[in-house]
């Protein structure tokens, strides 16, 4: 079995009844879209903190409420690499406040937040990343709104 190299934390973000993105363009490439997320670092205490921190650093947002709903493997190198994908509701966004290395690196493309209807025509329209992602959303709509919507028992 190979070793898993690199985790992902990102999230099928929700604000209201709209579906948060990022719109990505780079030089020589149709634009795509993107979850917000990014890579899982060592000084984060755990899957779900690298979320809280990226979207941070992406939107300035902080999250009402992350459910771990998904996963996504694929080889990279030297082993695998896994997403970890999480249905999560946003509690608020400050543009202001972001600090995400995307920023401050223009040669990298633009990074365009967009906000879609949170349904399954929507999802299918865009070009989002990776593909796999793409078919567990739009297969998925119902569900990830069941989830957030569950009421957390108190222990």
């Amino acid at each position: 079995m190979s070793d898993i190299v690199k985790r992902n934390a990102r999230a099928i973000l929700l604000d209201g009844d709209e579906l948060v993105l990022i719109k990505r363009t780079k030089p020589g490439r149709e634009p795509y879209w993107v979850t917000v997320g990014g890579g899982v670092e060592e000084e984060d205490d755990s899957i779900e903190a690298a979320l809280h921190r990226e979207v941070f650093e992406e939107l300035g947002g902080t999250l009402d409420r992350a459910e771990l709903v998904h996963l996504v493997t694929d080889e990279v190198e030297g082993g695998f690499g896994v997403q970890h994908i999480f249905a999560a509701r946003l509690a608020g966004m400050d543009l202001s406040v972001r600090t995400g290395a995307e920023f401050s690196k223009p040669e990298r493309g633009g990074y365009e937040i967009v906000r879609v209807p949170f349904t399954a025509e929507a999802v299918r329209r865009l070009d989002l990343m990776p593909p796999e992602l793409a078919d567990f959303v739009a297969g998925n709509i119902d569900a990830i709104v069941s989830v957030l919507n569950t009421p957390i028992r108190k222990a």
